[in-house]
C-alpha cells in the first residue's frame, strides 16, 4: 500500500525538474519537419533546464514564429511556427538567448517530402495482416539485447514478462517466410521506446514517442524495414497509443503542466466500461472515469483536451508516416480516448495522407457498441468520428460460438449469421479488421480445444469473410495457450533465436500436424491474395438450416461458395436453395484439394468448412 501511495504522489504531483538534471537544451520535437505539408502550422516542444527564461530567435525565408508559449514548467517552451507554401527545404538555426549567458543553438531541418510511390498506401480488404510482437518473434541482432542506461536489463527468455530479445532485424530476416505464407501486411506491436523497469517488452507504455526502442533497433532500421516490406509487395501497420504513456517518459516525469495528464486526488483506474461513453442515461462520473481514469499505474492517462497534448500526439503520428512511409495505423484502446479529439486527429492525418488507413481497437460486447465508434454514426453525438473501421471482436466471438456452441435460435452458428446481418450498423463493414486471436487473448487453437476441423473452419472463415483479415504470429504453426496469464500467449516463435532446438520457420522443423496447418493456411491465404471475389467481392449469406451455414463471395470474375457444417457428424445436403447465387453452375473446385465436385449434392464432415470456386 505504501508503494502505491508513493507512486501516486510521484505521478500526480507536478514535478518541475525535480526528477533528474537535464541539459540546457535536452530536446526539440519534432526534431525535423517537411515543407509542403497540408497543414502549414507546426508546434515545437522544447525541453531544457529553465529554457523558458530564454528568448527565441530564428530567421528563414518562408518560416514565421507565430507565438512562443511559456507554461507552468520553466523547463518547457512551445513554439508555434508557420511554414508557408513555397518554402524551400533547408537548415536554419533556432537560437535561445539569455543576457549574460552563452547562446544555445539548435539547427532545425526542413526536408523535402518523399513522393515515392507505395508510401502511406493504406491497408484494405485486399490484404492479410500478420500481427507480430517483435520481442517474441526473432532475435536478429544480439548486439542490441540490453543497454546499461535502460531500466530493464538483460534477456530472460524463461520469464513470461521479461524481455526475450526479439527485434526488427529478426522480423526482416523472415520476410520471405511471411511472403510465402501469403501475408501482405505486417502489424508490429509498438516498437517505440518503452523504458519502463518491468514488462517493457509489450510496447504499450511509450517513454519516447520519437524513438524506436534501442532493443528493437533504430529509427533508420525501422525505415529500412518499411522500405524492404514495400519492395517485397508487403505493407506495414504501425501500432499507436493515444490514451496513455509510460510514467518514465520525460513528458510525464517532468510534465510541462499539471493538465498534461488526467489528475485525480488518488490513483484512479478507468472503469473500462465503454457503454458509459454512448449511454444517453450515463452518469457523468461514470463517463469521466471511463475516459479519464488511468489504464495502469505505469500508464499515465493523457489529457487529450489539452491543445498542447493534441499537437504533440498528432504531429508525432504524422511525423512517423512521412519519415518511414508506413501504410496504416492500428489505434490502441480507442474507446478510452477523448472522442472529439480523435475525430479531429483522423481528419488531420487523412488530410496529409489521403490513402492512409486507420482501424481502432474496440474490444466491446456488441456490434452496436463497435459501430458507435465508426464513421457515419453521428446520431446524438454532434460529430463524426472519421474512424473507418474497428477490430471486429464481436465477429470473432460469433465465430467461436459457431465452432464451439450448440445451435439455437440465436446461439451457435446462428449467432454468426446474426452478427453478419448487423453490418447495416456500419458505414462500411469491409473496413473492419476481422481476427481470431491476438496478443491480448487466448490463442485460437486452444479456444477450439485443439480440434483440427474447428481450426481449419475458423481459418477458412477468416480468409473468406468480409473485412481485413488479421492473423496472430504462430497461428499457422499451431501455437497455443490461454491468456491467463497473458505471457503464455506471447511465447517465442520457435526458431527465432540462435540455438533453438527446433526451427519452425522451415518445413523440416515442423511436425506433421504443424505442416498440415501451415500448408492449409498458406493455400487459403495465397488463394485469397489472387482472388478479388474474396477481397472486394460482394457477400451473400443464407440463414443456417440443420446446422449448415452457407455464404458466397462474388464479383464479375468468380463466385466462391463457403459451406460450414456446425454439427459434429458428417452431413449431406442438396443445394437447390442456393440456386439464385449458384446461377446454373454444375461443378466447383475445392480450393484446398483442387478436387472438382458436383455442386448439386455436397457432403460436409462435422465441424468442417468447404471453400468452393464455382465453375461456370
Amino acid at each position: 500500500m505504501k508503494k502505491t501511495l508513493l507512486f501516486t504522489a510521484c505521478c500526480l504531483l507536478l514535478a518541475m525538474g525535480t526528477f533528474a538534471q537535464i541539459p540546457a537544451l535536452e530536446r526539440v520535437e519534432p526534431m525535423f519537419w517537411w515543407v509542403g505539408m497540408h497543414n502549414p502550422n507546426l508546434q515545437l516542444i522544447v525541453h531544457g533546464d529553465h529554457i523558458a527564461s530564454r528568448k527565441v530567435e530564428l530567421s528563414y525565408p518562408g518560416v514565421k514564429v507565430v507565438a512562443v508559449h511559456k507554461v507552468e514548467n520553466p523547463d518547457y517552451l512551445f513554439i508555434d511556427l508557420r511554414i508557408f507554401s513555397g518554402t524551400v527545404p533547408g537548415t536554419f538555426p533556432i537560437k535561445f538567448k539569455k543576457a549574460g549567458e552563452k547562446v544555445i543553438t539548435y539547427n532545425y531541418d526542413l526536408k523535402k517530402r518523399d513522393a515515392s510511390s507505395g508510401r502511406a498506401q493504406g491497408v484494405t480488404d485486399k490484404d492479410l495482416i500478420y500481427l507480430i510482437m517483435p520481442d517474441r518473434f526473432s532475435n536478429g541482432d544480439t548486439s542490441n539485447d540490453s543497454f546499461a542506461n535502460m531500466r530493464e536489463q538483460g534477456i530472460h527468455r524463461d520469464a513470461m514478462f521479461g524481455r526475450h530479445g526479439g527485434d526488427i532485424q529478426g522480423v526482416m530476416d523472415h520476410l520471405d517466410y511471411l511472403k510465402d505464407l501469403g501475408v501482405t501486411a505486417i502489424w508490429l506491436t509498438p516498437a517505440v521506446e518503452n523504458d519502463e523497469p518491468h514488462a517493457s517488452y509489450h510496447g504499450y507504455a511509450v517513454t519516447d514517442h520519437y524513438k524506436i526502442d534501442p532493443r528493437y533497433g533504430t529509427n533508420a532500421l525501422y525505415k529500412q524495414f518499411v522500405e524492404k516490406c514495400h519492395a517485397m509487395g508487403m505493407k506495414v501497420v504501425m501500432d499507436l497509443v493515444h490514451n496513455h504513456a509510460g510514467t518514465e517518459g520525460y513528458t510525464i516525469s517532468d510534465m510541462p503542466m499539471k493538465s498534461w495528464v488526467h489528475q485525480w486526488p488518488k490513483y484512479t483506474k478507468s472503469n473500462f466500461r465503454d457503454a458509459a461513453v454512448m449511454d444517453p442515461h450515463a452518469s457523468p462520473a461514470d463517463r469521466k472515469q471511463m475516459l479519464d481514469g488511468w489504464f495502469d499505474q505505469r500508464m499515465a492517462d493523457m489529457n487529450e483536451n489539452n491543445p498542447y497534448v493534441q499537437n504533440f500526439l498528432t504531429q508525432n503520428h504524422i511525423w512517423w508516416v512521412e519519415y518511414a512511409g508506413v501504410d496504416g495505423f492500428r489505434l490502441d484502446t480507442y474507446p478510452y480516448n477523448d472522442p472529439v479529439y480523435m475525430s479531429k486527429w483522423a481528419v488531420d492525418v487523412k488530410n496529409e495522407f489521403p490513402h492512409f488507413s486507420i482501424f481502432g481497437e474496440t474490444l466491446v460486447w456488441s456490434a452496436a457498441n463497435q459501430a458507435f465508434f465508426t464513421e457515419g454514426n453521428t446520431v446524438n453525438r454532434g460529430f463524426d468520428t472519421h474512424l473507418p473501421g474497428v477490430t471486429d471482436g464481436v465477429w470473432k466471438e460469433a465465430v467461436y460460438d459457431a465452432l464451439n456452441a450448440n445451435e439455437g435460435w440465436t446461439e451457435g452458428v446462428n449467432r454468426l449469421y446474426a452478427v453478419m446481418a448487423q453490418d447495416f450498423l456500419y458505414k462500411d463493414a469491409t473496413k473492419n479488421t476481422i481476427f481470431l486471436d491476438n496478443h491480448d487473448m487466448s490463442r485460437f487453437l486452444s479456444v477450439v480445444g485443439e480440434d483440427m476441423n474447428k481450426y481449419r473452419s475458423g481459418m477458412a472463415m477468416l480468409m473468406t469473410m468480409r473485412g481485413v483479415p488479421q492473423m496472430y504470429y504462430g497461428d499457422e504453426i499451431l501455437m497455443k495457450n490461454f491468456s491467463n496469464p497473458d505471457g503464455l500467449v506471447r511465447s517465442d516463435f520457435p526458431g527465432g533465436w540462435k540455438g533453438d532446438k527446433l526451427n519452425k520457420f522451415t518445413a523440416a522443423g515442423r511436425n506433421n500436424a504443424e505442416n498440415e496447418a501451415f500448408n492449409y493456411v498458406r493455400k487459403l491465404a495465397n488463394y485469397r491474395k489472387n482472388t478479388t471475389a474474396l477481397q472486394t467481392g460482394k457477400l451473400m449469406q443464407y440463414i443456417p438450416e440443420n446446422g449448415i451455414y452457407v455464404y458466397f463471395r462474388y464479383d464479375d470474375k468468380k463466385t466462391v461458395m463457403i459451406v460450414y457444417n456446425s454439427r459434429d457428424k458428417e452431413q449431406a445436403t442438396t443445394t437447390t436453395r442456393y440456386a439464385e447465387r449458384i446461377n446454373g453452375a454444375k461443378t466447383a473446385k475445392n480450393v484446398i484439394t483442387d478436387e472438382v465436385v458436383n455442386v448439386a449434392n455436397l457432403t460436409i464432415p462435422g465441424k468442417s468448412t468447404l471453400v468452393l470456386e464455382l465453375i461456370k
